[in-house]
């Protein structure tokens, strides 16, 4: 079920192998909130072959950053992209069981997730 990535402007997503959903960003900020309109109008217009989800989900967030770590509280963009997702891979944010949210240095900047169904 490997599907190739969909993209558009500096977002993309694609279905994997595994039943999950990878998703990047490209770029970052420290305006967590920016994030949110930008993955749901992503999944709204551009990204439709998701369907709400009604079990447990795990989901594993990425901030990739160069130089200096941004001044961005991790829980804050956790929040912003689980509320993008919400509607879209699960009906409420509540049906996340497991989060692992990190920052990672690298050598490009932007944000990675990766959501999967634990049913």
């Amino acid at each position: 079920m490997d599907q190739s990535w969909t993209r558009h402007g500096k977002t993309a997503a694609r279905l994997t192998e595994e039943g999950g959903l990878e998703v990047r960003c490209l770029g970052l900020t420290t305006q967590a909130k920016y994030y949110k309109t930008l993955l749901r109008e992503f999944f709204r217009k551009h990204f439709t072959p998701l369907r709400p989800g009604y079990g447990d989900y795990s989901v594993h967030i990425v901030m990739e950053y160069t130089g200096d770590p941004p001044w961005m509280d991790l829980d804050n963009l956790a929040k912003a992209l689980l509320d993008s997702l919400t509607g879209h891979v699960f009906e409420d944010d509540h049906q996340v069981a497991r989060l692992l949210v990190e920052r990672r240095l690298t050598e490009r900047e932007g944000i990675w997730l990766y959501v999967m169904d634990m049913d």
